[in-house]
């Protein structure tokens, strides 16, 4: 029997991976819901979902207080419940003691709960509905255009009918989602977590069968069109590094680790501006669950304790940027030719990649890069002590992002 783990597989350019893990015996995959508007709700309808919740509350892989039967299902690395010794007879047994038949009744072992009933479809939107705005979009929203189509949903334009104002919104029918949970990510983080260099969301709503995330439309699009036509300088590089570190200090302050940095994740503005995007894969951490397992982000991009499935903390978010910039010089991550599964294989065993021509970039670049592409976590500099590297001080305006927005929008006008 197999677990189905999903990989986000966000941009067009990559094919939706599974990957099958052996099951684990008496895992604890029921954890509550760890968002204070919707557990009110979810204590009345049994609590738990039988799904594992991966999304901003405990990991999968760990105890959690909140979930009721939590304290009942041993870790996933504990032993398993001692076998009861086979019955011996008389002659087999030890002296001293008496015939199987002649000893005390014992009391069998326990066994385990039987797994919380599952969440219904119904049940899940009550709960979602606690999170989202009230009112339905189609009311204030008009001349809907799709522009995009990812792992959850599609993104369309539209125009707010009393402003003008074009904005994003991305569509994520509730049925078709593999793990369900994660829709409340596209929610939480946009609303409760807000920075200059952070997409803004504006609204979010059920609209019939479907949650809505209505934020705004960044018009230069994701910075992956951009790395694999052209090859950005070193003060493009550090400028964009530098938007994209300032989201992830701020996000990890708060015990947020994105989980799946990668170009297709930064979007810009006409005007050069960096914005990170796409947190349905975001976890918390905390005092209590300082630490995450869950198998989760692209494979390319993913940090070595991901893949391992060690526990993990927000030095992956770093361990990404550093193959993003390996994007921004050489057009694709490292191993990118090879398949998912193979690269993550190399990641996983294999000293830390680096650019193609170390050469052709600056020693400031090179140490830079180091600094994130360290395999031990505990080596790996964070966010806030990457602002203060060197290789920043060559970052500028946004401005200087400007051609490449304006060359990606001419190739896309001839299309």
């Amino acid at each position: 029997m197999t677990d189905t783990i999903r990989i986000s597989m966000h941009s067009q350019r990559y094919d939706t991976l599974k990957i099958h893990m052996k099951q684990l015996p008496m895992r604890c995959d029921t954890v509550h819901p760890c968002y204070d508007a919707v557990r009110s709700d979810f204590d009345s309808i049994q609590q738990c979902d039988s799904m594992r919740f991966d999304f901003i509350g405990p990991d999968p892989y760990m105890r959690h207080s909140g979930c009721p039967n939590a304290g009942l299902y041993p870790r996933q690395d504990s032993p398993s419940q001692p076998r009861p010794s086979p019955t011996g007879s008389l002659a087999n047994s030890p002296p001293g003691t008496c015939s199987p038949a002649f000893r005390p009744l014992q009391h069998p072992s326990p066994r385990p709960p039987p797994d919380p009933p599952k969440v219904t479809h119904e049940q899940f939107k009550a709960a979602l509905q606690m999170v989202v705005d009230k009112g339905d979009p189609r009311s204030y929203l008009e001349n809907f255009v799709k522009i995009g189509e990812g792992s959850t949903g599609v993104v369309c334009i539209a125009r707010e009918k009393h402003s003008g104002r074009l904005v994003a919104v991305k569509m994520m029918d509730l049925r078709r989602q593999q793990r369900r949970e994660l829709l409340f990510n596209e929610v939480v983080i946009m609303r409760d977590y807000q920075h200059r260099n952070v997409v803004e969301m504006f609204k979010s709503a059920l609209v019939e069968e479907e949650l809505w995330v209505i934020m705004e439309y960044l018009q230069g699009g994701a910075l992956t069109n951009i790395v694999s036509e052209t090859r950005l300088s070193e003060e493009q590089i550090a400028t964009v590094c530098e938007a994209v570190l300032q989201a992830l200090a701020y996000l990890h302050s708060q015990g947020v680790i994105h989980r799946d940095i990668k170009s297709d994740s930064i979007l810009l503005s006409l005007d050069g501006r960096i914005k990170l995007s796409d947190f349905g894969f975001c976890a918390q951490i905390s005092k209590d669950i300082p630490r995450r397992k869950s198998l989760v982000g692209t494979p390319y991009w993913m940090a070595p304790e991901v893949i391992s499935k060690s526990p993990y903390g927000t030095e992956v978010d770093v361990w990404s940027l550093g193959i993003m910039l390996v994007e921004m010089v050489d057009g694709e991550p490292p191993y990118f030719s090879e398949t998912p599964v193979a690269a993550m294989k190399r990641l996983r065993d294999e000293p830390a990649p680096t650019v193609r021509n170390v050469h052709q970039v600056s020693p400031v670049l090179k140490d830079f890069l180091k600094r994130m592409l360290t395999r031990d976590p505990l080596e790996r500099a964070s966010a806030t002590d990457l602002l203060e590297h060197p290789f920043l001080l060559q970052a500028s305006s946004p401005q200087c992002l400007v051609p490449l927005v304006e060359q990606y929008r001419k190739r896309m006008s001839r299309c």
